[in-house]
């Protein structure tokens, strides 16, 4: 998978592209990630990239045109899932990430200050995302969020793909509890059942747990 980032700030993502399993599928090929900085595509001595918005209103707002100009000068962009990170987007979900990881080349769009100018999201993004509802102080955080789930669906990245099918919001539900080793802590003991060697009884089990933990935390997911 190609991934491009275009942000105002690049050097926000030196480290936590090269960690963990993102550094690991960069190693083995598996996700070619270039990081993009919008300023190189101004055009004034001060590479200045906001301005007032028309109408009033405090803050600033991001000009359109050095976005056209950097993501119409990444290589391929005009097939690329093109995405921009923004509290007004859709929520981004596991369903969301799946749609993402079948794509061979996605460009996520770090937006900051009081937002984008608007024909930025009609002309040349095809997606509008938001990780949740709440606002940042810009796009970056959000497109890592983005990246990493996104990469982790990708096959050779996580070491045990049946991990994939069984975790949180796969399914519809919550993850289950999870145990290991010892079987009491401090007075707390592993349920029984996980110690009986009976996979029915666990599966059971599991599956019992993931729906009354759905319903106690997130019942708006059994909407349905």
């Amino acid at each position: 998978m190609r991934i491009d980032i275009v942000t105002i700030f690049p050097e926000y993502f030196t480290g936590p592209l090269d960690a963990a399993l993102l550094g690991k599928a960069r190693a083995k090929g598996l996700l070619d990630i270039r990081v993009h900085d919008l300023r190189a595509h101004t055009s004034d001595r001060h590479r200045t990239v906001d301005d007032e918005p028309f109408g009033g209103g405090p803050g600033m707002v991001m000009k359109a045109q050095p976005w056209f100009e950097a993501v119409e000068a990444i290589e391929g962009f005009q097939g690329a899932r093109r995405v921009l990170l923004t509290p007004a987007g859709k929520r981004f979900d596991q369903r969301t990430a799946e749609q993402l990881a079948a794509a061979p080349h996605i460009v996520l769009m770090c937006g900051r200050y009081e937002g984008i100018d608007e024909r930025v999201a009609t002309g040349l993004a095809t997606d509008e995302i938001s990780i949740g509802d709440y606002v940042l102080a810009g796009g970056e955080s959000a497109s890592l969020v983005v990246v990493e789930a996104v990469t982790r669906l990708l096959a050779g990245v996580v070491g045990e793909p049946a991990s994939l099918l069984e975790e949180s919001f796969s399914t519809g539900l919550l993850d289950y509890p999870h145990f290991t080793r010892p079987a009491e802590l401090r007075g707390m003991n592993v349920p029984d059942v996980l110690l009986s060697g009976d996979h029915a009884a666990i599966e059971r089990w599991r599956r019992e747990q993931a729906i009354e933990r759905t319903k106690e935390r997130r019942p708006d997911l059994l909407d349905g």
